[in-house]
């Protein structure tokens, strides 16, 4: 076991991801997109699934999005296949006929309905699918289909990440055990309003439709919308959800305790693998919380929080650890909420470096240990209301330029 830990009330793992739920299999296999690393994945439900999903906000949308929202318009799902190396964007007609065939295959192999495979891609954008390959990686794929096959589905969703994420939590629904497991993919181009990120979810609890869908939007809103890695947002990205009721209990439904312990326990697990996309950022170092809190209401506070967490300037001193606190407040101030600076007080870690939107005397060692850490908390008190929101981001190295430099070659 990797690690375990009790998280939001809710136990959670590592060393299982989306085959955790009962009645998933998964595969990831060399398709010979990459040059060596695993390209094609593939999750697939035993038996009918209820299915929900979110979506890039980018008005250019990748071929695979258009395709996956298309087929969840049913609400039901079964299989999951995806491709790396490849966006699949901005290839017009043949980027769409592309990503239908990977469904149509996908199907034919499994013996269900195109539509109820739902496809996702990531890689470069602008160059056409090599479908020779991509058929091969699926049948590859479907004859691995394993319950042990989440490891390399995790894999090869993979583009500049250093490292899988994926996890799972378990908790009762009703006093039946259920589970949550998920992977995802993500390390740069990443911006609230989700990013060039994947991400894929399974549970094998029975959960209504309608339930799903509102549960996994609120989860996404408060997690993966609110972490930014470099202030891009992707063609590609999406969360997706299958739910098969595997777990026998009592279907969950909106407004019930059974869906505020389920949608708790997915939130925590959405939180947990946003997290770890923020920690794999292109070049980063560092995983840092911006809690902006005594805000006038929830959404001022969420603006605010996302507004400081994309600044490339906060970014880059948080690498330096340079205690340079007028660039926060700057990033606050130009995030579109009315807020009287007068108000403002700052704190890096337990240091408080400006009060009523002035200089404080500060111990600038101490705030330099503080940006030192490997975990790095900036607190941003308005001074104007009751209302708090977190984001999430990462510091900005010289790494990240090269990375982004040569992405291509």
């Amino acid at each position: 076991m990797k690690s375990a830990e009790h998280l939001a009330g809710h136990y959670l793992t590592t060393d299982r991801g989306v085959t955790a739920p009962r009645g998933f299999l998964a595969a990831g296999v060399h398709a010979g997109l990459k040059r060596k690393r695993k390209d094609v994945a593939l999750i697939v439900s035993q038996t009918p699934a209820v299915a929900a999903g979110t979506f890039t906000t980018n008005q250019v949308k990748a071929a695979p999005v258009v395709l996956s929202a298309e087929h969840l318009k049913a609400g039901q799902a079964r299989a999951i296949v995806a491709n790396s190396g490849n966006a699949n964007a901005c290839n017009g007609e043949r980027g769409y006929a592309d990503a239908r065939r990977m469904a149509e295959y996908t199907a034919e192999l499994l013996g269900i309905r195109t539509e109820e495979v739902l496809v996702a891609s990531t890689g470069v954008i602008g160059l056409p699918l090599p479908m020779d390959k991509v058929e091969a990686g699926i049948r590859s794929a479907c004859q691995a289909l394993s319950p042990s096959g989440g490891d390399d589905a995790a894999e090869a969703i993979l583009t500049t990440d250093t490292r899988t994420k994926q996890a799972a939590v378990e908790f009762d629904v009703d006093g039946v055990p259920v589970r949550i497991g998920g992977m995802a993919k993500g390390s740069g181009m990443i911006h609230p309003n989700m990013a060039t990120m994947l991400a894929f979810l399974t549970t094998d609890a029975a959960a209504d439709p309608v339930f799903l869908q509102e549960a996994l939007t609120r989860a996404v809103d408060e997690t993966f919308n609110m972490i930014s890695v470099d202030g891009d947002t992707s063609t590609n990205d999406m969360v997706l959800m299958l739910a098969n009721g595997q777990a026998d209990n009592p279907t969950v439904m909106s407004g019930s305790p059974a869906a505020e312990r389920f949608s708790a326990a997915l939130r925590a697990l959405c939180l947990y693998l946003a997290k770890e996309i923020v920690r794999d950022g292109e070049g980063a170092t560092k995983l840092v919380e911006i809690a902006v809190c005594g805000a006038p209401s929830t959404a001022a506070a969420r603006t605010i929080a996302r507004s400081i967490s994309a600044s490339n300037l906060v970014k880059t001193a948080i690498f330096g650890q340079d205690a340079n606190w007028g660039r926060i407040l700057a990033a606050a101030g130009y995030a579109g909420v009315p807020f009287e600076p007068e108000k403002v007080t700052i704190y890096l870690g337990d240091v408080r470096v400006a009060e009523r939107g002035s200089a404080l005397a500060f111990d600038e060692e101490a705030a330099a240990r503080a940006l030192g850490e490997k975990e790095v908390r900036i607190t941003v008190d308005l001074g104007a209301g009751d209302y708090a929101a977190t984001a999430w981001t990462c510091d900005m190295t010289y790494d990240y330029v090269k990375i982004n430099a040569s992405y291509r070659t």
